[in-house]
């Protein structure tokens, strides 16, 4: 399960729609790479793939990769639009070690 803050809900649905992307969904998942090993993805979609898992939290349905799933159990999403940057932040209670940006992680 992925948890989605309100101000992570917020932010996706406008983004959603000022995309012109109703109905669309948030994608989530890991690939190789950032100064970690790890890095998160985040886009919008309007396809579930074979074998993704699909949730939904705080009226927002969020897909995940299998095989990113199982990096990103019980991660919380939000959105920070503070002094330190602005975008989604991931927090991962599986992360090891991320990097100062916090765009990436490892275990």
């Amino acid at each position: 399960m992925i948890t989605v803050t309100d101000t992570a809900k917020k932010q996706a649905l406008r983004l959603m729609e000022d995309e012109g992307k109703k109905g669309y969904f948030i994608r989530v998942g890991v690939d190789g790479g950032g100064c970690s090993g790890l890095m998160y993805q985040l886009s919008f979609d309007n396809q579930e793939k074979e074998g993704d898992k699909a949730f939904e939290d705080n009226g927002v349905k969020v897909v995940v990769d299998k095989k990113s799933f199982l990096y990103l159990v019980g991660t919380i999403l939000d959105f920070s639009g503070g002094l330190n940057g602005k975008g989604f932040i991931f927090n991962n209670p599986n992360a090891g070690r991320t990097c100062g940006c916090g765009e990436s992680f490892s275990l």
